[in-house]
């Protein structure tokens, strides 16, 4: 998981299994991040859409959760169209990500302990900073 500013430059990384939901792993992401500002809002795909989660980070945080409605939504839309305009910019996680493949040990995990490759991961991420910088 990865948060990234403006300019897909990472602001926080994180690594985990494949078994647990994504939705979960937000909030250790955030604590991982590696700055004192936490973001003003996260942008999410349609697997962030919970309505207690996205309380929990308001309260917590103070970060705005913004994630388009699952189709089959029981409760009411808490999202309206201008605050989904901004999910037009995920692409920049996007694009950060297709900068971490550029690594072949990032890519191609050899690393069979996960401090190893998240230490591979940060410096990927150090890489990418010094070079947009």
């Amino acid at each position: 998981m990865a948060i990234v500013d403006n300019s897909s430059l990472p602001v926080a990384l994180s690594i985990e299994s494949a078994s647990p939901s994504e939705i979960t792993l937000v909030e250790t992401t955030i604590r991982a991040r590696h700055s004192k500002d936490v973001p003003e809002r996260i942008i999410g795909d349609k697997a962030y859409d919970s309505d207690p989660h996205d309380e929990l980070l308001r309260r917590r945080f103070g970060v705005e959760l913004i994630a388009p409605h699952k189709r089959n939504r029981k409760r009411k839309a808490t999202q309206d169209g201008q605050t989904l305009r901004c999910y037009k910019r995920r692409w920049k996680v996007e694009r950060f990500f297709s900068w971490l493949q550029s690594f072949r040990r990032v890519k191609t995990r050899y690393e069979y302990n996960d401090h190893n490759y998240l230490g591979m991961v940060q410096l990927a991420s150090i890489k990418i900073m010094l070079r947009y910088l």
